[in-house]
């Protein structure tokens, strides 16, 4: 069956073909790891998931590099302002690269606990300076950056169609550097390459421009190079990202190679809390450990996703993870119930299930249908093993962990975690809260999660 998949660069719903075989390239955009990822930002990594799980589904291998941005970029994403990256480690008192190691730790975290497949080749940015640099006289050898006393700067100006991915003004573009407007620069619109370090400056790397560091694009240009080739076949990422970072990227590799370097280019929508705008002065950038403290499995937020189309805004709110939650309980209480039927359904209906949802996900990844498809499977009346392999079998896409109640009811607690547990039990009698949430804490590091509920608690391994 063929694939489509709506294409940002063509504007249009186009069929997908690998170019090398069998095998298909994709580049993520990474997270800046200068603090915690919101669920904002795991929606981008759930569209992700999805998209591989269902070119894995459709029989392909896959070659995935993401990034780990662990040099920081400025605080907007205009490009001016404080660096990232410094202004956490100020206000941490750690060493940038001690916040980097710090957040990707609980960023690869939450893809544990949001079941995410993880790409073939996550690179960090503080390893590829060489090759950054290396990009950057590629650049300048072919004419397509000049340098001035402050950075190396892109000439947009030398492109044949700068905006193809975007449909961006120029003359309304804001400069894309790491730095404060420079008035050296050709264009107000060319962006930095590689800019000349302060001598305040904490990251910085020697380099035949004197100590430098690098601009906000180039490490995405440079690693799906070295990883993927000149031209390969997806790249991912936000919304956000389309109208400077990744045109940034497309105007890099023409610049060095000739080429646009990904034949589809696709993103996925923001995140609305309650109908608006994801802000820290609201106090609702919520974490994956929000909805886990809240008493919900980090799953039932996948499922939430699956409600929308990921090309379209997703609106989160309590009510909407609990239904999640509830819809999660369902499936995989249908799940249970196929696998312990024993009636014989005939295999053209399980064949026609199978294509519904074949047709669903190769359909620019339509999860609300294909979930429509999942819910049919576990509403029919005739509760069969069949059916149950079946669900297993949407599992591999979906990846919510559909068997997770019968692991947890076969879970051996260890003597020592039971006796946490009843006495976090007395604790929470004796309404002495500060030692119960103690012992939660003491549980969490030994590898348990306790959730309390109305009818008592359960606890999971991590």
């Amino acid at each position: 069956m063929n694939i489509y998949f709506y294409n940002t660069l063509t504007k249009t719903k186009d069929e997908f073909r690998p170019l090398n075989g069998n095998e298909v390239r994709i580049y993520t955009c990474g997270p800046t790891v200068y603090k915690d990822a919101t669920i904002g930002n795991m929606k981008s990594y759930v569209f992700m998931d999805t998209l591989r799980r269902v070119l894995k589904y459709n029989g392909y291998k896959l070659k995935h590099a993401m990034n780990i941005t662990d040099v920081g970029h400025l605080v907007s994403d205009g490009d001016d302002g404080e660096d990232k990256m410094i202004k956490a480690a100020k206000e941490e008192k750690k060493t940038p690269l001690e916040i980097a190691e710090f957040y990707t730790k609980r960023f690869l975290k939450d893809f544990d606990r949001l079941n995410i497949d993880k790409p073939e080749i996550i690179c960090k940015a503080t390893d590829h300076i060489k090759e950054m640099e290396e990009f950057v006289q590629k650049l300048l050898n072919n004419g397509y950056a000049y340098e001035t006393s402050t950075a190396i700067y892109f000439d947009v100006s030398k492109l044949d169609n700068y905006g193809i991915l975007s449909g961006v003004d120029l003359r309304n573009q804001k400069a894309g550097a790491r730095v404060e407007i420079d008035e050296e620069k050709r264009n107000p619109y060319d962006f930095a390459l590689w800019i000349k370090a302060p001598e305040n400056h904490i990251m910085k790397w020697k380099s035949q421009w004197g100590l430098c560091y690098p601009g906000w694009h180039i490490e995405c240009s440079t690693m799906s190079n070295k990883y993927l080739g000149e031209v390969f076949d997806i790249h991912t990422g936000g919304i956000d990202l389309v109208p400077t970072h990744h045109e940034n990227e497309i105007a890099q590799s023409k610049g060095c190679t000739g080429k646009i370097p990904a034949a589809f280019w696709m993103h996925c929508e923001f995140l609305l809390i309650n109908g608006g705008k994801m802000s820290k002065s609201l106090g609702n950038t919520y974490l994956v450990q929000d909805i886990i403290d809240k008493g919900y499995d980090a799953l039932a937020f996948k499922m939430l996703c699956f409600t929308s189309h990921y090309r379209n805004k997703l609106n989160f709110t309590w009510d909407a993870i609990s239904s999640s939650q509830n819809a999660l309980n369902r499936l995989r209480e249908g799940y249970k119930k196929h696998s312990e039927g024993n009636s014989k359904i005939d295999k053209s209906i399980i064949e026609e299930y199978k294509n519904k949802f074949l047709e669903a996900i190769n359909d620019d990844l339509n999860m609300p249908v294909a979930m429509s498809v999942v819910w049919d499977v576990v509403k029919n009346e005739n509760k069969s093993n069949q059916l149950a392999n079946l669900l297993l079998d949407f599992d591999k896409v979906l990846g919510v962990d559909i068997q997770k109640e019968n692991r947890e009811k076969n879970l051996e607690i260890p003597d020592e975690i039971n006796l946490l547990l009843e006495k976090r039990k007395q604790a929470r009698q004796n309404k002495d809260w500060a030692l119960s949430d103690q012992i939660r804490d003491e549980l969490k590091e030994k590898g348990y999660i306790v959730k309390d509920t109305k009818e008592g608690f359960n606890v999971e391994k991590i």
